[in-house]
């Protein structure tokens, strides 16, 4: 069985997975506000992948007898500037993002939760890989800038992702 510590930062990263989903959703819905209907899309997509991740913990946390305890989640961010803005806000929060699976893995080192780190270190991973791709995206709308037909091409591109990506079963 995992530790009281242990079970507590695993809910609160729950709650965190959770809130980077619905922070997701709200970019999405504005991004279709302004009619960039593929950021949306994509946006979308990535609000379910973080719902996925915060239910694979949640499994974890079961699978080990944990006891889930869901926390309130606050709102999210609804306006931005630009479209450009709500994907350098997104990189922002994937870079939240990890190091809050950093704290946690650094958490369950010094509690020798073993099973914590094997599973936390597919996150770890997973946060490489979120990082990445934003930062690509954001690189991307800063060598656009306000090119209409150039942005009409991005925004094709990003709609393009149709599927969130599913992590492995615990």
């Amino acid at each position: 069985m995992l530790s009281q510590k242990i079970q507590d930062a695993l809910n609160e990263q729950i709650k965190n997975e959770f809130y980077s989903s619905y922070s997701y959703l709200a970019m999405s819905a504005f991004c279709a506000r302004q009619q960039f209907n593929g950021c949306a899309q994509w946006l979308r997509m990535q609000s379910q992948e973080e719902n996925l991740h915060a239910l694979k913990l949640l499994d974890f946390l079961l699978a080990r007898d944990g006891k889930a305890v869901l926390q309130g989640i606050e709102q999210p961010t609804i306006d931005f500037a630009s479209i450009a803005e709500v994907f350098e806000n997104a990189l922002k929060q994937e870079r939240w993002v990890t190091e809050r699976i950093d704290a946690l893995y650094e958490l369950a080192f010094q509690e020798k939760a073993f099973s914590a780190l094997v599973e936390l270190e597919w996150f770890i991973t997973e946060q490489v890989e979120e990082e990445k791709t934003a930062r690509e995206i954001v690189h991307k709308f800063h060598l656009l800038k306000d090119d209409p037909a150039s942005l009409l091409d991005l925004d094709r591109d990003l709609g393009s992702r149709t599927t969130a990506a599913l992590p492995p079963k615990p």
